[in-house]
Formats: C-alpha cells, structure tokens, sequence
C-alpha cells in the first residue's frame, strides 16, 4: 500500500519515520530515501544507528529549487533518477518492507525525476510486500491518486511565520 503524508504543516517527515520506526521494530528491513536534500538532519543520526535502516540520498546539498543553476538541475535529476533505480531494484527483489521517498512530491513538481520510472514503483506497490510512504507539501495528482492513505498536515500557526528560522533537534 502507499501512505501520503502531504500538507504545509510541520509533522510529514515526522510521521513518515515513526511508520518506519515501528515496521523496523517487526524486523523488516526499511528504507529512507531523502530527494532535494543533501544537508545534515538529525533523523540521520539516529537512523545510522538502527540496524535494518537504509539510507539513500544525495551527498550534496543543492539548496533551494530557486537557487539552483541549469547545470545543477540537470545534476540533481540525474542522482534522483539514479535513487529511484535503487528503489526499483530494492522493491523487485523484496529487500524492504518499507520505503520511505521523504520530499517526493518536490522532484516531481519541478520536474526533477522520471515520472514514468516512479509512477512504476507506484504500481508495483501493490504487487510487491514493500508499502511505500511519500512525504512533501503539494502532491501531484498522479501521487494522490496512487495513495491508500492520505494524511494532509495543515499549517495553523508556526514560528516561521514570525521570523523564528529553523531549529537544529526540531525541524531538522
């Protein structure tokens, strides 16, 4: 089955590892693949030291969409392209029970991914005994479509709005 988990309010990513936290905790293996973000986070850290967590993401942090060049668009595409075959090979050979595509929704808004490569492992979910969990803000409709379940975050108040920047240990 695949798991939404979309909206502008703070708690997608949150929600998304406590799913693989507790299907880790049946001994499955998991997976946490990260698109759009190559900085540290403190999930990592924690992630690194449970046995049976798969890490895949980018090395390098490429900052913001808006930020980026042509030339690094191109680049960060190419290593989103290459976790999605990663993922494909780890869902047809049953290796997880769980994958995590955490800030999904980014690559494809921007155009940053192989839709049709992603839209494949969409479909195996319900072939393979590996749930999928997707994480971000605006879903394309392929992806809502696609979910079983859909939990929308909804922003009400948060100290971003006034002027607060993130904070090491609670956003990332």
């Amino acid at each position: 089955m695949i798991q939404l988990y979309c909206g502008d309010g703070k708690g997608k990513t949150t929600a998304a590892l406590g799913q693989l936290i507790r299907m880790n905790g049946w001994g499955e293996k998991t997976v946490f693949c990260q698109f759009m973000k190559g900085n540290d986070t403190g999930e990592l850290h924690s992630l690194e030291n449970i046995k049976g967590v798969r890490i895949l993401r980018s090395e390098k942090d490429f900052g913001f969409y808006r930020s980026m060049t042509e030339k690094e668009r191109l680049e960060l595409t190419g290593i989103h392209n290459r976790l999605l075959e990663e993922l494909l090979m780890l869902q047809e050979k049953e290796e997880a029970g769980l994958i995590v595509l955490d800030e999904i929704t980014y690559p494809v808004e921007y155009g940053l991914i192989d839709r049709d490569r992603l839209k494949l492992l969409l479909k195996r979910a319900g072939e393979k005994k590996c749930e999928l969990v997707l994480t971000g803000r605006n879903p394309a409709d392929f992806l809502m479509e696609s979910a079983d379940y859909i939990t929308r975050m909804e922003k009400r108040r948060h100290p971003f709005d006034k002027g607060v920047m993130a904070r090491k240990g609670i956003e990332y």
